[in-house]
Order: structure tokens, then C-alpha cells, then sequence
């Protein structure tokens, strides 16, 4: 969510191992860190389990999403919004993906998790300078200093220098902005792609961004537990 600037607060990975077991623990009682468990319900919650890593890469990377939730009070995806962003990258083979709103760089390292495997690149927009300062550093701790391209301004001014194809594209930013942000993207996006939006919900979702995805007959949409998938059938 890139233009609402908040306090910073410092980065330590001190401690990250048990931070990262009392975020297991938080989640599966229904309060993932970094978010509320908008539109999920109990029998969800009771049944999702944490993440395990499979390697030394992940088991780092998984530190840095937990420390970065403990001690860094921006607004940033829930876990189980950030594992589903990890899934879908990892399912649709993603090479290049697009994200609208970096904050800390949460949401980015949960899909650097799938483009690790992938062979895959993210290209992240951050207007806020200092926000964008920490999740360089958060992208770094978890070893994805090469995966991702960090273009610090505003996106609304950055996105139209975008070239060639994406596979997927993830929108947190300004809510108003989406519908801009679609019309720029959707050129680039691959048939068979995704593009999913964060906070889409009865308060907060933008009426022309909801009609500009539920209405083109090219895209199919749904919207599960506050966030929208949207597929490029064509």
C-alpha cells in the first residue's frame, strides 16, 4: 500500500527464530501477522497449518517475513494472503511479476519464494521513499537482492515505462488507482495470467475497478476472503 506513509521502526533478525514460531502459532488461531483474518472463516483457521521450509533459502526467507510482521508496523499482506501469492506464482510458472505497492517488501519476498524456483523476476513500485529503503534491505536478508527490481516512485507515473510480457501481477496501492493500474497491465499480461487485488471488500473496493474486472467478458473474476483473481482468458 504505497502511498500512506508510515513509522519505521528498526530491522533485526535477533530472535527471528522464535518469532517466526509465534507466528505460526498467531495463525492458526485466526491472526496471521502482518493483517486481520478478513473473510476467512473458522473452519479455515483451524485447518491451515504454518509454513515449513524445504531448504536453508526458505528457512531464511521465512525469518525475514516473520521478523518483518514482528517489528514492522506498516501495513502488509496477512500470511495466508502472502502464501496464496507464493502459490500462485509457483502454479503459473510466473517469469516476470508486477507489484503495485511493495510497503516493507512482504508481499514481494512471499513471491520471490516461488520465482527462487521458477527462475522468475519481480518488479515492484514503492512511492515512499523511506518504505522503499527497507524493503531493499528486507529483499536482501532474504537473498533476493537478484530477483527483484525495486522502481521507487509513483506508479501511476512508472507503470506506463513497463515493457514485455508478465505472468501475474499483484495490486496493494492507492484503491482508487486500480482501475489505472488494470488498463496499463492487462496489455502486458499473458493469456492464461493473473492479476490479483488486495482489500477487495464492500468498504474499501473501488466501484470502477470492480466493474472494469466483472464485466469485460475476456476476464473471469472471483473474489475470495478480501482479495480478487482475475484470469486473462485471451
Amino acid at each position: 500500500m504505497n502511498r500512506l506513509p508510515r513509522r519505521s521502526f528498526p530491522v533485526t533478525l535477533a530472535g527471528a527464530t522464535v518469532a517466526a514460531t509465534a507466528a505460526v502459532a498467531h495463525a492458526q488461531r485466526g491472526g496471521p501477522p502482518g493483517g486481520g483474518r478478513e473473510g476467512r472463516s473458522p473452519g479455515d483457521v483451524e485447518l491451515e497449518k504454518g509454513p515449513l521450509a524445504a531448504d536453508e533459502f526458505e528457512k531464511n526467507a521465512l525469518a525475514v517475513i516473520a521478523d518483518v510482521a514482528a517489528n514492522q508496523a506498516f501495513r502488509n499482506v496477512p500470511e495466508h494472503d502472502g502464501r496464496l501469492l507464493r502459490i500462485f506464482a509457483r502454479c503459473c510458472e510466473a517469469q516476470h511479476v508486477v507489484e503495485l505497492g511493495t510497503s516493507t517488501g512482504l508481499s514481494g519476498i512471499w513471491i520471490g519464494l516461488a520465482l527462487k524456483q521458477t527462475g522468475g523476476r519481480l518488479t515492484t513500485y514503492e512511492i515512499d521513499p523511506g518504505r522503499a529503503a527497507i524493503a531493499r534491505a528486507n529483499f536482501e536478508r532474504a537473498g533476493m537482492k537478484d530477483l527483484v527490481t525495486l522502481v521507487e516512485g509513483d506508479a501511476h507515473e512508472e507503470l506506463p515505462k513497463l515493457e514485455g510480457r508478465i505472468d501475474m501481477a499483484f495490486l496493494d496501492a492507492d484503491k482508487e488507482g486500480y482501475v489505472d493500474y488494470l488498463k496499463t497491465l492487462l496489455p502486458h499480461l499473458r493469456p492464461g495470467g493473473t492479476i490479483l487485488a488486495h482489500n477487495i471488500n464492500p468498504r474499501m473496493a473501488d466501484p470502477a475497478f470492480m466493474t472494469a474486472i466483472t464485466t469485460d467478458p475476456n476476464l473471469e473474476t472471483v473474489v475470495r476472503g478480501g482479495m480478487s483473481v482475475t484470469l486473462k482468458k485471451s
